[in-house]
């Protein structure tokens, strides 16, 4: 599960790295957009890279989720005893949120790919045409399709958070005072630094900051 989650943080890093790219403008979101269907060119066709990483990024999900799932079914198993089922009952807030948090960000990164992978959705006022960085501009401009991503956006900065934490725990950097101060420390940073990366961009364009002209 440390594994799964670890791919997927270097996986947001990246992705978040590439949304700012929209504060260069269209041309300049446009140019990042192709140059990613074009890694690995001519080995892999135009896009092909991008494809097998979504199908990297898949099978990780579904062993995350799995080793999730599998997780929470042993500690349920285990409340046999009125301590453990005590300390079961003392979970924090934070910990059940993980659970649903995570399918909440599953249906939201189903959302994301249709909107604007698959599907390419346009619910925005502009044309867009093939440009990835007008239907990103076009889109941000509706408040709701803004909200949608900010409450998703809240939901992974919590997960993050959490993950890290447990991943410190499980690989051992936890075992002092100090280890746990570092380690909550860099899972606020990863936390705040995603979830303000990728929420900058639908709220500058949302008030006019930044525009697709």
């Amino acid at each position: 599960m440390a594994l799964s989650g670890a791919l997927f943080v270097f996986y947001v890093l990246l992705h978040m790295y590439g949304n700012l790219k929209i504060f260069g403008g269209v041309a300049a979101f446009d140019e990042y957009a192709l140059h990613l269907r074009t890694i690995l060119m001519p080995i892999l066709p135009f896009g092909g890279f991008l494809w097998l990483f979504r199908v990297l990024l898949v099978v990780a999900l579904v062993a995350h989720a799995y080793s999730a799932f599998y997780l929470w079914s042993r500690a349920r198993g285990a409340r046999t005893t009125r301590y453990v089922a005590k300390q079961a009952a003392q979970a924090t807030i934070r910990s059940r949120m993980m659970r649903w948090g995570g399918v909440a960000l599953l249906l939201f990164l189903v959302w994301h790919l249709l909107q604007f992978t698959i599907l390419k959705i346009n619910v925005g006022p502009d044309a867009v045409g093939d440009s990835a960085g007008k239907l990103v501009i076009s889109s941000f401009q509706v408040w709701w399709v803004v909200l949608i991503y900010v409450l998703a956006l809240v939901a992974l900065g919590m997960h993050l958070w959490h993950g890290v934490w447990s991943a410190s725990q499980t690989l051992g950097w936890t075992n002092s005072a100090k280890s746990r101060r570092t380690a909550k420390v860099t899972a606020t940073v990863i936390a705040l630094v995603t979830s303000v990366g990728f929420v900058l961009p639908p709220l500058a364009i949302l008030f006019g900051i930044v525009k697709g002209n």
